[in-house]
């Protein structure tokens, strides 16, 4: 159970928009979350998924490429929670390659079976692995910012996903079961408590807080978390749209569950990830004197994190460098010149 479920406000609920209709720039602009109702209900996934489970495995495995995809699994006392061992230096988790067919056949008798283990197939891209399904299930994209994007499914039986958080935005659709979401806003990074940086149960830090059993001894800033948290309670053929680098806790709730999700960033392709930016912070800045490291968090705060115009607003355009708007040939550059650096 959820500490925070009937506890934290709801996320913002709006009804009756159409299929090719949703308002991705007014959502991109709020920049919250928030759930449109009912905006896959005509998937034939969702109304199979509301006939029986049996029905959405059937039509999940009319699409099936034969391709091996990355299963987790769990021993039923994990409870659905994939976590860390006792040690935090391993996971409480297998996962290995293996079909989707035999896999959803096997699962099939034992769906609702409280002894059954814990089994999610992990994000997997829909057009590689199951090629048509988007014919007859899929959002109406018509919106520029989707020119490059990914769209993956994930199945399971009650798992939950730990709190963690994306790089990309994120439209994320309830097709099978039910799905609760807790989110927090980025700042609250500090109050969730983030767990190492390797190994990860799914490839990102996730918060090392037990949402069913908060100790609150050992991570007392998660009552201020808690504060600013938002849930989103979610039915077959709901759509919560939630930004990037929003924390979010996933709980798939039903016996059998799938979740259709889109990613996508507005950020030109040509830009590196952030994440190796911290790295090197880390390895750069982190242990500097406390003195050393103020001075330099005013030139990142000059030269990144405000105004980009500005510390070039004074110079020659041929003198500015890096310093004008990175385009692909100026990223190409700089990539170079830290390669070079970094293999001195």
């Amino acid at each position: 159970m959820n500490i925070l479920a009937g506890m934290a406000p709801a996320v913002r609920v709006i009804e009756g928009v159409a299929p090719d209709a949703i308002p991705f720039d007014q959502l991109m602009a709020d920049q919250a979350p928030v759930i449109l109702k009912g905006i896959a209900a005509d998937w034939p996934l969702v109304r199979a998924g509301l006939a029986s489970a049996d029905a959405a495995i059937d039509l999940l495995q009319r699409f099936d490429a034969g391709r091996p995809v990355v299963t987790f699994t769990g021993a039923p006392e994990i409870q659905g929670r994939f976590f860390y061992d006792e040690s935090v230096t391993g996971l409480n988790f297998t996962g290995r390659r293996e079909p989707l067919t035999p896999l959803l056949d096997a699962m099939r008798p034992r769906i609702g079976d409280p002894a059954a283990p814990s089994i999610y197939v992990g994000s997997t891209d829909l057009d590689e692995y199951l090629p048509g399904f988007r014919v007859e299930n899929d959002l109406v994209l018509d919106h520029p910012m989707f020119a490059q994007h990914l769209a993956s499914i994930w199945i399971g039986n009650r798992t939950t996903a730990t709190c963690h958080h994306d790089m990309s935005h994120n439209l994320a659709v309830c097709a099978v079961g039910r799905r609760r979401f807790t989110l927090f806003p980025p700042d609250q990074i500090a109050n969730l408590y983030p767990g190492p940086l390797e190994p990860t149960p799914g490839g990102q830090v996730v918060s090392m807080v037990d949402f069913a059993a908060p100790d609150f001894d050992r991570h007392p800033g998660f009552r201020e978390a808690m504060a600013t948290a938002q849930v989103a309670e979610m039915e077959a053929g709901d759509l919560l749209f939630y930004p990037a680098m929003w924390w979010h806790h996933v709980e798939a709730l039903a016996p059998f569950n799938v979740l259709v999700n889109y990613w996508w960033n507005t950020s030109p392709a040509w830009l590196d990830t952030p994440q190796l930016t911290l790295l090197h912070g880390m390895l750069s800045l982190r242990d500097r004197p406390a003195p050393e490291k103020q001075a330099w968090k005013a030139l990142f705060d000059y030269y990144v994190f405000g105004d980009a115009s500005q510390p070039a607003a004074h110079l020659p355009e041929a003198a500015r460098g890096p310093l004008a708007p990175i385009d692909a040939v100026a990223a190409r550059r700089l990539r170079a010149q830290l390669l070079h650096r970094l293999n001195r």
